[in-house]
């Protein structure tokens, strides 16, 4: 699912906002200030970021050149949102690397259209298509290098145990089954006792250190996927 964070300061327009983006099927973060909208930029990168430009602490247009500096950012498409009518402010933004701007206030028909076009430009249309990486806090699975980094240090884990990462990475929140694991990561064929699925998920913990209690135990019906965010 693609996620967009929203940095505005302004809770109204942060909801309507959001439930606007959440109907038409995106995951949204948000932050109310440029502090904690640079945090979880870094956190969570997301497949694009509406900043607005009067934000207090950090204002907008820092928070922009911040996010287009930092090689991890960089990448990030970025909406202006702005109630400010100043040619200038918006020339800034461009060219700080902001993609594009949309003035307040404005239709949350146009909103969608322009965020739709900009994931359609960076070809983030199909966040599986676009990043083989999928990213939480103090979590990071590549699937394309069979690579797993926690608190930023990369794991030596074994084939099965990082196709049983990926696999509740890829269904957070959902209540899996021993026998819903054993299927989709062993293979319907194949025939194994449940146990072999706890012992897994033991040592998975154990190698993944504090980021294991990522993984909970639901006592009698299986396991769920809940990284911190």
């Amino acid at each position: 699912m693609q996620e967009i964070l929203i940095i505005d300061d302004e809770k109204d327009i942060v909801s309507a906002i959001e439930y606007n983006l959440v109907k038409d099927g995106f995951k949204v973060s948000k932050a109310f200030d440029g502090h904690n909208g640079l945090k979880l930029a870094k956190d969570k990168i997301p497949q694009l970021i509406l900043l607005d430009l009067m934000l207090p602490g950090i204002p907008g247009l820092e928070v922009c050149k911040i996010l287009k500096s930092d090689p991890k950012t960089k990448e990030i498409p970025i909406i202006m949102l702005t109630a400010k009518v100043s040619e200038t402010d918006k020339v800034v933004g461009l060219e700080l690397g902001a993609d594009d701007y949309i003035t307040k206030p404005f239709s949350m028909r146009e909103l969608l259209a322009r965020v739709k076009a900009i994931l359609k430009r960076y070809g983030k249309e199909d966040p599986l298509i676009y990043s083989p990486i999928i990213r939480f806090s103090n979590l990071e699975i590549d699937s394309e290098k069979h690579v797993v980094r926690a608190l930023n240090k990369e794991l030596e884990l074994t084939a099965k145990e990082f196709d049983l990462l990926k696999y509740f990475a890829e269904n957070e929140g959902r209540v899996l089954n021993r026998e819903k694991l054993l299927d989709k990561v062993w293979g319907i064929d194949v025939a194994i006792e449940t146990r072999t699925v706890d012992v897994h998920i033991r040592r998975l913990r154990e190698k993944l250190g504090k980021v294991g209690s990522y993984i909970h135990t639901l006592r009698g019906v299986g396991y769920k996927f809940e990284a911190k965010r």
